[in-house]
């Protein structure tokens, strides 16, 4: 697949084809707005965004974000709130955000104000994310979800795209990759596919990880190549996991993976 600018990144940045130097990103810097989604808990070292419950120990806030998630994929499975005919939208994707760190952090649900960067790569700025996701909506989730039954590459090709673009946008504070692999696990679900084990936990984890942010970036560029494989290869470790009754689907918990 041929690396090409995307319906996002052409409204909030100019991205420029530098023959063999690859690709060059040029992304306006705004500065960061003051409130509590931009503050940290008082004691945590700046290790721990500000909460509701006081918790200042960053390994404390990891588990608890993974617990209360585990809780409301649960939920929303068990009470039937998505589905196999469920079309994705902005807003269901705002509530899937609350329902899980509502109970966190006062913003969840909201989508930042805050500009953001990592390891190098500076996302969309705040003020764009409500257009982007309106784009986002319309042009990828209303084509692709609800996902249906099809060959595994097509899949794998149609949750990669869904997948690249919102991490792309950036739109929450916290845990947009943790929602992005949620969002991920429905779809394939709806496919009537396994759940996916992404392996970040165990032996070759890192290698994963680093690959799976590997290729999330070259996804930005809509070139999915990896990322499809990278969800094919998930979807043989998941059925492996089921056949050996093996319930760890290897989401690390921790936010150092939170794409």
């Amino acid at each position: 697949m041929r690396n090409r600018a995307g319906p996002i990144d052409v409204i909030i940045c100019r991205v420029i084809h530098g023959g063999n130097k690859g690709w060059e990103l040029d992304v306006s810097r705004y500065s960061a707005a003051r409130g509590p989604e931009a503050e940290y808990e008082p004691g945590s070292r700046k290790r721990v965004l500000r909460n509701k419950l006081g918790i200042k120990s960053k390994s404390a806030m990891d588990t608890l974000e993974a617990e209360a998630l585990a809780d409301v994929q649960i939920r929303y499975f068990s009470e039937e709130i998505v589905t196999e005919d469920t079309r994705f939208t902005a807003d269901l994707i705002r509530q899937m955000h609350r329902d899980w760190l509502g109970g966190i952090y006062e913003w969840a649900g909201s989508y930042r104000t805050v500009d953001m960067s990592k390891g190098g790569f500076v996302f969309p700025p705040a003020y764009r994310v409500a257009d982007n996701m309106a784009t986002f909506e319309r042009d990828i989730l209303r084509k692709l979800t609800p996902c249906r039954p099809r060959d595994v590459g097509v899949v794998c090709e149609a949750v990669a795209r869904v997948h690249a673009e919102f991490l792309l946008i950036h739109p929450f504070r916290e845990g947009n990759g943790r929602l992005a692999r949620w969002l991920a696990n429905i779809m394939f679900a709806q496919a009537g596919m396994t759940l996916p084990n992404y392996g970040f936990v165990g032996r070759g984890a890192k290698k994963r990880r680093s690959d799976y942010l590997s290729a999330v970036i070259k996804g930005y560029f809509q070139d999915y190549f990896d990322l499809v494989r990278f969800f094919e290869r998930a979807l043989e470790r998941g059925y492996a996991s089921d056949l050996s009754l093996d319930s760890d689907r290897g989401d690390a918990p921790s936010k150092m993976d939170d794409s």
